[in-house]
């Protein structure tokens, strides 16, 4: 009974580093769920990147098949064919073509966890007082008799 006692140290050392590790290590459940967010979130970036895509798309279609839309931007842009006038007016302003924007850069974090050495000291430093208790208990035990 006595080596019983002692194994109990061990035991709640093995034990509070497996559920340490389990809930909150590098590859415990803390951190997979921050890394199915994660995911979560670059296939929302893909999907808005496939959105503007397709406007660029349509785009770009549109200024090599449509002879109006080329017309139209190259006006705003301050060109015109051979035989047109300008008045231009001042005070207005000019009309500046919107640059297309190619997406934001968007920029994985690492997820938080308590580091395996952290867990370990942790665990040791548990296992140790456990021990230590009984061990005082043993030698309290000892005195009294």
């Amino acid at each position: 009974m006595r080596v019983l006692k002692y194994l109990l140290g061990i035991w709640a050392a093995i034990a509070i580093y497996t559920l340490f590790s389990f809930l909150g290590g590098p590859r415990g459940i803390s951190a997979y769920n921050y890394l199915l967010a994660e995911r979560d979130r670059q296939f929302g970036n893909i999907h808005e990147l496939g959105i503007l895509n397709e406007e660029l798309e349509k785009t770009r279609n549109n200024l090599l098949y449509d002879q109006d839309t080329l017309m139209i931007h190259a006006r705003q842009m301050g060109y015109g064919q051979e035989d047109e006038r300008f008045v231009r007016i001042v005070g207005l302003g000019t009309v500046k073509n919107t640059p297309a924007t190619a997406g934001s850069v968007y920029l994985a974090q690492t997820p938080n966890f308590i580091s395996d050495r952290s867990i370990k000291i942790a665990a040791l430093c548990i296992g140790i007082l456990i021990f230590a208790f009984f061990f005082m208990l043993e030698i309290i035990e000892k005195r009294s008799k």
